[in-house]
């Protein structure tokens, strides 16, 4: 069992497998796009496997693949696979934007997926097209679809609100997702990367906002659970089959219940999303690190665990894009 120094059980690694995306979301990456690493840069799926062998084998119980998107990288599906059989691995989960997920949801869940996150943050396509710069909602809608017919369960919907430009449809998303047997989750948004720059406090909308809005339409909300549900505190419409989540990195942080780390494509490994510090995975397995070696990098990380981040002091993150981080 992994312990931070603040007592906090770490039990759950988020990988990032690729930096690359074929959307260009405003939150997440500039129009432009970053500059992405070159293959030889990226972590091999032979050194992801070894990374989570090791992590298992001290304690993590739950490994959640994400990006860039994962599914633009080629071979995922056997990826998911080898990770899905290392012992100790309980929950295997991975974020998407969607966009690929029709084609890949049945081969994903043959292979051990046990469920995704999908990322939506508006129900008219012109303004998906707006927030994603590239994207179209029906292939969004299609992959929300091809998940629960592959059981792919629960399915959770990530919708990132800022203020400005999809903050108006907060009772229309949750209106769909009670109505439809999504688990949707509104996270507020977090200045990362170049979002850091602008003029940030202005655009959070915070989940006490946003439930305020759904429950004036909507009525009281009462608490509900759901299967992996991290830091959302979840709650539901009463008879509804859909939950709605609220997730409050910025205006009430949920730091001290915090049981991650993760693993950029690069191979850094950050003990925290919101902090720069990291350590140099890809180097030690190159260099022939043993499993001893490892399991010490890993220790180290977690030691390294700040109390929270230090957004209410105004330090954010700019080493990285969210894009590169994994989210």
């Amino acid at each position: 069992m992994l312990e931070d120094t603040y007592h906090r059980i770490i039990d759950y690694l988020r990988i990032s497998i690729t930096d690359r995306c074929n959307l260009r979301c405003v939150y997440c990456m500039p129009e432009e796009g970053v500059q992405t690493c070159s293959h030889d840069e990226i972590l091999r799926y032979e050194e992801i496997e070894r990374v989570v062998r090791v992590a298992a084998a001290l304690g993590i119980r739950k490994v959640r693949l994400t990006g860039g998107e994962p599914l633009v990288r080629l071979g995922v599906v056997a990826l998911v696979r080898a990770l899905a059989h290392i012992p100790g691995i309980e929950d295997l989960a991975m974020t998407t934007n969607g966009i690929l997920l029709a084609r890949h949801a049945p081969s994903l869940a043959e292979a051990g997926l046990r469920r995704v996150n999908i990322s939506l943050d508006t129900l008219h396509p012109e303004r998906f097209r707006a927030i994603t710069r590239w994207g179209e909602l029906d292939a969004v809608l299609e992959g929300i679809a091809a998940a629960f017919a592959a059981g792919l369960e629960p399915v959770k919907i990530n919708t990132v609100v800022i203020r400005g430009q999809n903050d108006d449809e907060v009772v229309a998303l949750a209106r769909k997702a009670t109505e439809s047997g999504w688990h949707l989750r509104f996270i507020e948004w977090m200045p990362v990367g170049d979002a850091a720059e602008q003029d940030w406090h202005a655009r959070v909308v915070t989940a006490a906002e946003i439930r305020a809005h759904i429950e004036a339409e909507l009525g009281a909300l009462v608490p509900a659970t759901v299967n992996g549900a991290g830091p959302a505190r979840t709650y539901k419409v009463p008879g509804a089959p859909g939950t709605l989540g609220f997730i409050s990195a910025v205006s009430e942080h949920f730091c001290a219940t915090c049981n991650r780390l993760r693993l950029t494509a690069d191979g850094k490994l950050r003990p925290c999303l919101l902090a720069a510090d990291e350590i140099d995975l890809r180097a030690a397995l190159r260099q022939g690190a043993g499993e001893a070696d490892l399991k010490a990098l890993l220790q180290k990380a977690i030691q390294a665990k700040p109390l929270s981040h230090h957004l209410a002091d105004h330090i954010q993150v700019r080493d990285r894009a969210m894009a590169q981080i994994g989210g």
